[in-house]
């Protein structure tokens, strides 16, 4: 490491979310740029930095800084330098000059300490005065943070969100608590309790007790779709987590119900303990259907009749019983499910509803929980469809979570609300939809309850049918076009617990045979290199997606994707790329956003309209990488384009290979998906049956016969627990 002193004599760029800053500094008659989180420099300044010089292949040798620290001046031509460079509001060359006229080398104490005496300089009123002081204490207060987090490995980014939410206060609070980081999205409890660790609060410190139980909780929720957990799972799990007694985590429980953070309630075989804000979405989902349910419209029947009749007229078709039932039941009720597999005429009902509302000059509004599930349904209606949080308008709310513009003071502008692949919909998006519309709105819900339920907590789509309040038609019937195809008829029978049928010379579903583990992933990258490609005219990457159950073992993603984009989209001196952790990204990969980020700002291309928002399980190409700038620019599928920090990567993965539970919402022309053994839960009947359905022209699976038939027989769900079927049932 070396360590370079000097002026600040420019600054090129700054990241004004996490300080990320290159700049020109002088040092011994020489100009050199530095690159690094530096937050808040100016022209002017002087600062000592430690760090390595690296050369880039475009701009030549660049100081890559690990720490810096501003090095005050001291003279007075120093301190009117630094005063005169634009760093502090009200105060340019000439009043810098007045400033250190008056004052000397106190003139920097001056301000921090007695900034009320500025005032006597013309030009200065004691109002210019204060934000002259609030400006100095935040640059000399955001350096102290920075050194302060760097002890505990807390990257500079991290550190300014903490200084955002905490002001000047926050070195000597998280010193007492560093528990109320958890407030700001990135800190984990991992991190938080490093930092007690660090610092020598005790395992056993209330406020750490209190956080492992919320993180049990949220945990529990966000990667086992739990609404709660029995009181005897939590503190058994919170327990073990911490390392601590039961009684300790049952007085944090106790406290959390009392701070109304939690909510104990009380079921016939346990105590149940729900996060408040999923307690809340469980009851108000709840009541609003409910109350839905009670609505009944007064339609009479040969009306409906002689709708449908002109709509079968008008698009040439013949509806079966179940969807005239269907569509009678829309126009009867407030609220109700469609639910079937493929093939069993969802989108001719949709439509056919669709057809009539509009004829009769209804306001439809049609939604769906991902992008690439609204364009599929924008495709197949002729009308647009947003995902729901661009429905309701999402944007940022403080912490990192989200609000809508739309909600219950502010209600959606629509009569019908249609929803497509209701599965994937979780509590507190059902809970946010459903506050945002109207009164006199009807809701008709459409989905495959044998699919796998949200990846977020709850298991709306189910308990809504299983509890029977609301009406609900089951398509089964496969209609006639739909039996051509062997994915559509081999969903079915998956789905009775029948073995599919494989491999006929002009099918669209196949096995191909493979009993080397090893050999598993080579032969999946060949067919997704030249094998299907060559024999179905498919690109290799945008339409072949690989599906796995798993991240981990020689079939997981991690594997998969390392293989898949070392044969599909190989290193190229030509290519841009940038090492992450564990990924390497390169311009062409195809990758998927992790998370929900909330602040996220993109561009529609198309359009050029401008939105914040990228959700869990979106999935897009990397299409530029900015070293200098420190920015990666992906496009996603519903041509938006978005510009990440490389220091927000890790919101990224690569997505040659994805979770069948990440593809939830999306259709594919080919999935590519490998047989072979893994965890007993994850080798269920539902996964295969969303993983085959997700393909629109062909299905290949790459394995064992025997793992096939262990996929079709194992019939069993994993269990979650979710208290909206009971709320619904009481009356």
């Amino acid at each position: 490491m070396k360590k370079l002193e000097g002026m600040v004599e420019g600054v090129i760029y700054e990241n004004s979310v996490n300080g990320y800053t290159v700049c020109d500094v002088s040092s011994d008659g020489h100009l050199y740029t530095l690159t690094g989180y530096m937050p808040g420099l100016s022209e002017g300044e002087k600062i000592s930095a430690v760090g390595e010089w690296k050369s880039h292949p475009e701009y030549g040798e660049q100081f890559s800084v690990q720490y810096y620290e501003r090095i005050m001046p001291e003279t007075e031509s120093e301190i009117e330098l630094y005063l005169g460079s634009g760093l502090l509001p009200h105060v340019g060359k000439s009043t810098a000059r007045k400033i250190v006229e008056a004052f000397g080398k106190d003139a920097l104490d001056v301000i921090e300490h007695e900034p009320e005496r500025l005032s006597i300089i013309k030009g200065i009123s004691p109002a210019k005065a204060q934000d002259i002081y609030k400006r100095y204490v935040e640059q000399m207060g955001l350096k102290n943070i920075i050194v302060f987090f760097q002890r505990f490995g807390v990257s500079p980014g991290l550190s300014v969100k903490a200084y955002r939410t905490f002001g000047d206060r926050v070195v000597d609070a998280v010193s007492e608590n560093p528990f109320i980081l958890n407030v700001i999205d990135g800190f984990t409890f991992k991190i938080c309790d490093k930092i007690r660790e660090t610092l020598n609060l005790p395992q056993n410190f209330a406020p750490r007790v209190s956080s492992g139980v919320v993180s049990t909780l949220l945990n529990a929720g966000y990667l086992s779709g739990h609404t709660f957990l029995p009181k005897g799972t939590l503190v058994a799990q919170t327990k073990t987590l911490l390392e601590v007694d039961s009684g300790e985590v049952e007085d944090a429980i106790a406290e959390l119900c009392l701070k109304e953070e939690l909510v104990l309630e009380n079921k016939e075989d346990f105590d149940a303990v729900y996060l408040n804000t999923f307690f809340e979405a469980e009851r108000g989902v709840a009541m609003r259907l409910k109350k839905m349910s009670s609505t009944v419209f007064d339609i009479r029947l040969n009306e409906i009749n002689e709708w449908i009749e002109e709509a079968e007229a008008i698009n040439d078709i013949i509806l079966a019983e179940a969807q005239r039932n269907a569509i009678f039941a829309a126009f009867e009720n407030s609220a109700m499910v469609i639910t079937g597999g493929p093939g069993t005429g969802k989108t001719t009902i949709i439509n056919t509803i669709i057809s009539i509302m509009m004829k009769q000059g209804k306001k439809i509004a049609l939604a769906a929980p991902t992008g690439r599930a609204a364009k599929r349904m924008t495709e197949v209606c002729g009308m647009e469809a947003k995902t729901i949080h661009r429905l309701l308008e999402n944007m940022p709310s403080e912490g990192g979570g989200v609000t809508f513009g739309k909600n219950e003071r502010n209600k959606l502008d629509c009569d019908i609300l249609i929803v497509d692949e209701m599965s994937m919909v979780d509590i507190l998006l059902m809970n946010s939809l459903l506050l945002a519309l109207p009164v006199k709105a009807r809701l008709i819900m459409v989905g495959d309850c044998d699919q796998l339920p949200s990846v977020g907590a709850g298991n709306v789509l189910k308990d809504i049918i299983e509890s029977e309040t609301l009406e609900c038609i089951r398509l089964n019937e496969i209609f006639r076009q739909a039996k051509e195809s062997m994915i559509v008829v081999n969903a079915h029978r998956i789905n009775q617990g029948d073995m599919p049928f494989c491999n006929d010379s002009d099918n669209d579903f196949f096995l191909v045979n493979c009993n080397q583990p090893d050999r598993v992933c080579e032969v999946i990258a060949d067919l997704c290199e030249t094998r299907l490609p060559k024999a179905y005219g498919v690109d290799s990457i945008s339409q072949i997606q690989v599906l796995t159950p798993t991240r981990k073992s020689a079939i997981g993603v991690q594997n998969l994707n390392e293989v898949l984009q070392g044969r599909l989209n190989p290193k190229n001196q030509r290519i841009s790329e940038k090492t992450v952790g564990s990924y390497t990204f390169r311009v062409g990969d195809k990758v998927m956003q992790n998370k929900n980020n909330y602040n996220l700002e993109w561009t529609r291309i198309s359009d050029l309209e401008k939105g914040q928002g990228v959700f869990n399980g979106d999935v897009g190409f990397v299409t530029d990488i900015n070293v200098p700038k420190r920015t990666l620019t992906v496009v996603y599928d519903d041509d938006k384009k978005v510009e990440y920090d490389f220091l927000g990567l890790d919101e990224l993965e690569l997505a040659y290979a994805v979770t069948v539970h990440k593809s939830q919402g999306s259709e594919f022309d080919v999935i590519i998906m490998p047989m072979f053994d893994t965890h007993r839960l994850l080798m269920t009947r539902n996964l295969l049956y969303t993983a085959i359905t997700r393909a629109k022209k062909l299905v290949v699976l790459v394995g064992k016969e025997e793992i096939l038939r262990q996929f079709v027989a194992n019939n069993n769900v994993m269990m979650r627990y979710s208290g909206l079927k009971e709320k619904l049932v009481i009356r």
